[in-house]
């Protein structure tokens, strides 16, 4: 049911839409063509400026449409397999600059979050905000330290704004699912779902400063990436102050190359930052778009990269790490079997999708790509092609994705910029073959290992016990099968005898395990873990000589 509030926002948006000549595209929906001749009744449609593309009309509508609007924009701007060419290109242009709301206001926000006056904690606050942006502006401070910082404060009222339009979408979500046949495989609600978790994670400043914090952590003593510091006793729900950094915008190109900035190192390190961020930290900055992202040239020669705004972060699965990275290195190999099989194994396409006919597929869209050099390839264009593909064969949205995509194409449209003959695959080859190769060798396996130690010491200490139990219980008739024969003696004495062979060789096993990893202990003798190690193989031996006399008897 439409509330009166939801109705005056839905006259609201149509308005805006018509403003911009988008009532053509709106009445041309299906649910709309009984009455699509509405459309030579408005006086839009004939005093609307006809040569404007409808990419930049559909940009400036969503503009004017306010915060929830724009970000959904710049969202959607990333699944470039939805939308055509012309649409997604503007949107991925829309910048949520907004005018400020008044700094006096800012700095009575500031001052009810603190609880005390600003003149308590800052030796000089600016009124003027350095930076408007929908959510949130940035203020200008110096602490009574001297030292200074930058002041977020988040818009008055602004939840409450973003909660009513977060409901609309929901609206319109709802009615894509009952009229759009292409619902099913793109999951509007589920779409609005995860969108509606970024956002309202942007509305606390608290949760982005924790971010800014773990990012600073993995980077720590790095010369990749720099990340201010957050003053945790200023940290609010609706304010942050975190360290004030300056450094050149990346999207200034032309003071980069006068400070003599080595271009090709500072593209590479982007790339090299993604990769490290995706698969080594899974925990990656997911709004590293040019107006985030600062450089400092002090030393032109090894330019490092500044960040700022940390209220979209990602991480994925262990699995999805290592499908992404084996999807990479198979694009590298050319082999789109390999591809085919883990989109299905992977369960981003239907189980029942024929493996040999995605392949084929796959090799139609790819390979005209990998007919050039290798620098002419574009990661975000090859993916685009491939979820082109993928949606041939009903691949559902991945939502655990889509800040993934976003990111890489950001990363890669920045180190295009900087430096136009940059080979992406080059740089994150190397890179993705030592952390599959981390992941899959002997110190990954021992690792796991470690970490399951304790649930495999549970597994030898309480299976016997259970099988146990559950051998006495069928002895004493309670688990019955209905007959009671040399047949069932003998399956009884099999059982036996194999949880006899299993409890030998869990308890050799992890015997052996448990001395290899004493090996690398700091103060473990060397004939300690040796011992060990030793105990587990006589155990093992046991448990196999006894259990093939046990068999030989039971035979006899």
């Amino acid at each position: 049911m439409i509330t009166p509030r939801q109705t005056l926002r839905l006259m609201r948006i149509s308005f805006v839409l018509a403003r911009h000549g988008l009532d053509e595209i709106i009445l041309s929906a299906h649910i709309f063509r009984p009455v699509r001749f509405l459309i030579y009744v408005s006086p839009f449609y004939w005093l609307r400026r006809r040569n404007v593309a409808r990419g930049i009309r559909i940009r400036r509508a969503l503009e004017d449409l306010g915060p929830v609007f724009v970000k959904f924009g710049q969202m959607l701007s990333t699944r470039r397999d939805l939308l055509p060419h012309d649409v997604a290109d503007e949107l991925a242009k829309l910048q949520d600059r907004v005018p400020p709301f008044p700094g006096r206001e800012a700095r009575l926000i500031v001052e009810k979050a603190l609880d005390q006056p600003v003149t308590a904690v800052f030796e000089e606050f600016s009124e003027t905000p350095l930076a408007s942006a929908s959510i949130a502006q940035v203020h200008a401070a110096r602490l009574k330290d001297e030292r200074a910082v930058v002041v977020k404060v988040l818009r008055p009222d602004v939840e409450r704004v973003i909660r009513a339009d977060l409901e609309l979408l929901y609206l319109m979500a709802g009615l894509a699912e009952r009229y759009w046949h292409e619902s099913r495989r793109l999951r509007p609600r589920e779409v609005v779902a995860e969108y509606e978790k970024t956002i309202l994670d942007e509305l606390d400043l608290m949760r982005e400063a924790a971010n800014a914090a773990q990012l600073k952590r993995n980077f720590e003593g790095s010369q990749l990436l720099y990340v201010p510091e957050v003053y945790w006793p200023l940290i609010r729900r609706n304010v942050m102050v975190m360290e004030r950094i300056h450094g050149v915008p990346v999207s200034d190109v032309a003071t980069l190359k006068a400070r003599g900035t080595d271009m090709l190192r500072l593209a590479e390190n982007g790339v090299e930052i993604f990769f490290t961020q995706v698969f080594k930290h899974n925990f990656f900055h997911a709004d590293m778009h040019p107006g985030n992202i600062f450089v400092d040239v002090h030393d032109p020669k090894h330019p490092r990269y500044m960040a700022v705004d940390f209220g979209i972060v990602g991480a994925l699965t262990e699995s999805d790490q290592r499908y992404l990275a084996e999807n990479f290195l198979a694009f590298f190999r050319h082999d789109y079997r390999r591809v085919a099989e883990l989109h299905v194994d992977s369960g981003w396409v239907p189980a029942g999708t024929r493996v040999s006919e995605f392949e084929s597929a796959i090799r139609t869209v790819c390979e005209p790509i990998f007919n050039r050099p290798l620098k002419d390839i574009s990661f975000g264009n090859l993916l685009l092609r491939l979820f082109q593909t993928a949606r041939r064969f009903n691949m559902p949205l991945q939502p655990q994705l889509v800040l993934l995509q976003k990111t890489l194409l950001y990363i890669e449209g920045v180190g295009r910029e900087l430096y136009p003959d940059l080979d992406l695959w080059k740089t994150a080859k190397p890179f993705l073959e030592d952390w599959v190769r981390e992941q899959m060798g002997l110190k990954a396996t021992l690792r796991r290992l470690r970490a399951n130690l304790p649930a495999l010491r549970e597994l030898v200490l309480e299976t016997p016990g259970r099988v146990n139990a559950i051998l006495e219980q069928l002895s004493e008739g309670k688990l019955r099968v209905g007959m009671d024969s040399a047949e069932l003696k003998s399956l009884r004495e099999s059982v036996r005898h194999r949880v006899r062979h299993v409890y030998h060789a869990v308890a050799g096993g992890a015997l052996i395990i448990s001395g290899a990893l004493l090996l690398g202990r700091p103060g473990v003798p060397l004939w300690a873990a040796g011992v060990v190690a030793g105990i587990g193989f006589l155990i093992l031996i046991w448990g196999h000589w006894r259990s093939r006399t046990l068999a030989a008897d039971t035979k006899d």
